[in-house]
């Protein structure tokens, strides 16, 4: 099973990426790091490479506005379980720092739950957008920058 979805996500590259980006940006206990890394090691090139997680990540982001404007309380704490504490950190967050603290959507426990308080609070959907992508692709693009600086210092140090 592990060895056929891991051959499934090389294959597939970068719609695997699309698709495991999109689901770590719900409430699924993903993370969609370790599939950019492994692609860019790979030789993918690196626009398409943050671009693609990007999307799916904010898309991901933006179904779980959508459950928030949309969605009852049964959807986010049976579907998305989301507890009330989690809920009441969320909101303390936004009301503390405003929509702004869209831009920390990435951040792994607090981020799901700000996207679905923005969506309760009603934020406009293109400030939504704009926030989310923007912190999600400096992320991406951080972390790709990263993984490329320490393959060339590795590579001139004669360890690969």
């Amino acid at each position: 099973m592990i060895a056929a979805m891991s051959e499934f996500l090389v294959n597939y590259g970068l719609w695997s990426l699309f698709f495991i980006s999109f689901c770590a940006s719900t409430l699924l206990p993903l993370g969609s790091e370790w599939l950019l890394i492994a692609l860019l090691l790979q030789g993918s090139n690196p626009l398409a490479t943050v671009a693609v997680a990007t999307l799916g990540n904010s898309l991901g982001a933006g179904t779980n506005y959508l459950i928030g404007s949309y969605g009852g309380d049964w959807l986010i704490e049976k579907v998305l379980r989301i507890d009330e504490a989690r809920q009441q950190q969320a909101i303390r967050w936004f009301n503390r720092y405003g929509s702004w603290s869209l831009l920390l959507a990435w951040l792994p426990v607090i981020g799901d739950p700000l996207c679905l308080v923005a969506g309760m609070l009603k934020t406009p959907l293109l400030r939504f957008s704009l926030l989310v992508t923007t912190g999600k692709g400096l992320r991406y693009t951080f972390l790709t920058i990263l993984t490329l600086r320490g393959v060339e210092i590795l590579s001139r140090s004669g360890v690969l």
